[in-house]
C-alpha cells in the first residue's frame, strides 16, 4: 500500500475496501452509494446507515442532492456526522457535495470503486452535480478526509465501465510524464486483465501527478488547469452523444492533440502514439459530432472567460499548457477538426 496526503486528505492507494473501517473516525457514519455498488458492497455498506441512490449520470443532479439531504435530515445527521461515498465517479461527485452543503458541511471520504474515480473524481477535492445536461456546473472545492483505492475493486466493474478510467491515467502521463506513458505503453495489456500490481502503479503514479498540481493550486486558477486536458472536449461531446464521460475524455485528448499539431506545438508522430495508446486501451478517438454543435457547447464550458476560452494543449507527451483561445478561432479550430 502507498500514501499520499493532499491538504487533509489520507489517499491509500493498494487498501483494501473492506478496512475502511480502521481509518474512519470516532463518529455517526453515514454511507451514501448506488444501487449497482451497493450489490458488490452490501457487507460494507450494511454496517452504517445507508443512503442508496440510482447509479447513471442522468441522476448525477439537484433532484439526488435533494433526496440525499432528506435521508440525513430523517437519520438526524449532525456537524460530527462522517459522509462515506462508496462507488465510482458519480458517487464520489455526489456525495462529496451533499457532505460540503449540508449544515454548511460535513466531513467526508470515499472508497472508491472505480479506475476512472481512483485516478480522477475521488482526489482533488471538486465535488459537483450537473445542470441540464451541462457537466458540473454546480459545486464546490472541499477535500475529503480519507480516499481508499482498492485495486481489487476492479474485479467486479463491467469492461467498458473499466477501461473508460484509462483515459485519464493517458492525461495524467499527457500532462506531466513520459515516464508513466511509457510504462501504460509497455503494460496495456497487463492492465486490460487488471493485473493489480500494474493498476496499482498506474493509479499511484496517476494520483501523485494531480496530487502535486493540486497542492500548488487547489482552487484552479492557474497550474490546476492543466488537469482539464481534453475536457473542454470532452464535456461537450457527452452533451451530444451517448459516451461516457472517460470515453468522451479519450476524444477529447486526441482533439486537443489534433488542434496542438495544428498550432505546431506537437508531431504528428506522437498524435499518433496517443491515439494508438488509447486504441490499444479499447478507447475510442474519434466521434461525429457537427462543428457547430461542439462549439455551442464549448462556448458554456465552465473555463469560458468573456470571449475567450482556457485550453489546454498539449506540448508532446508529458507536457502541457494553457493556452487562452477567442471564441473566434476555437470555433474555426472545431470546425476544421469536425
Amino acid at each position: 500500500m502507498k500514501e499520499i496526503s493532499l491538504h487533509g486528505s489520507r489517499i491509500l492507494i493498494g487498501e483494501a475496501a473492506a478496512n475502511v473501517h480502521k481509518y474512519l473516525p470516532p463518529a455517526h457514519v453515514v454511507v451514501i452509494t448506488d444501487s449497482n455498488v451497493r450489490r458488490h458492497y452490501g457487507a460494507l455498506c450494511g454496517a452504517f446507515p445507508t443512503i442508496t441512490i440510482e447509479a447513471g449520470e442522468p441522476h448525477k443532479t439537484l433532484a439526488t442532492i435533494d433526496y440525499i439531504t432528506s435521508e440525513l435530515v430523517r437519520l438526524e445527521a449532525d456537524r460530527k456526522t462522517f459522509i462515506l461515498g462508496v462507488g465510482g465517479g458519480i458517487v464520489c461527485d455526489v456525495a462529496g457535495f451533499a457532505a460540503s452543503v449540508f449544515m454548511r458541511g460535513l466531513p467526508f471520504g470515499f472508497v472508491s470503486t472505480s479506475l476512472l474515480s481512483q485516478v480522477d473524481a475521488s482526489v482533488g477535492g471538486k465535488n459537483g452535480v450537473n445542470y441540464r445536461g451541462y457537466k458540473n456546473m454546480l459545486g464546490v472545492f472541499a477535500q475529503p478526509q480519507l480516499v481508499v483505492c482498492d485495486p481489487l475493486s476492479m474485479a467486479t466493474l463491467p469492461q467498458k465501465e473499466f477501461v473508460a478510467g484509462f483515459a485519464e491515467i493517458v492525461k495524467a502521463a499527457m500532462i506531466a510524464s513520459a515516464t508513466l506513458f511509457d510504462y501504460v505503453e509497455k503494460n496495456a495489456e497487463k492492465a486490460l486483465r487488471k493485473d493489480p500490481q500494474t493498476l496499482e502503479h498506474m493509479v499511484y503514479k496517476s494520483v501523485k501527478i494531480k496530487a502535486d498540481i493540486v497542492a500548488v493550486d487547489e482552487r484552479e486558477q492557474g497550474e490546476r488547469r492543466k488537469l482539464n486536458l481534453g475536457h473542454t472536449f470532452a464535456h461537450a461531446i457527452e452533451k451530444n452523444t451517448t459516451l461516457s464521460h472517460g470515453e468522451a475524455v479519450s476524444v477529447g485528448l486526441c482533439k486537443a492533440s489534433q488542434v496542438a499539431v495544428t498550432l505546431g506545438l506537437m508531431s504528428a508522430d506522437e498524435l499518433q502514439r496517443v491515439e494508438n495508446i488509447l486504441q490499444r486501451l479499447a478507447l475510442p478517438t474519434t466521434v461525429t459530432i457537427p462543428g457547430a454543435e461542439l462549439y455551442a457547447a464549448m462556448r458554456k464550458d465552465k473555463k469560458k472567460s468573456g470571449d475567450a476560452i482556457h485550453l489546454v494543449l498539449p506540448v508532446g507527451i508529458g507536457r502541457c499548457e494553457i493556452r487562452e483561445v477567442s471564441l473566434a478561432t476555437l470555433s474555426s479550430l472545431v470546425a476544421a477538426g469536425s
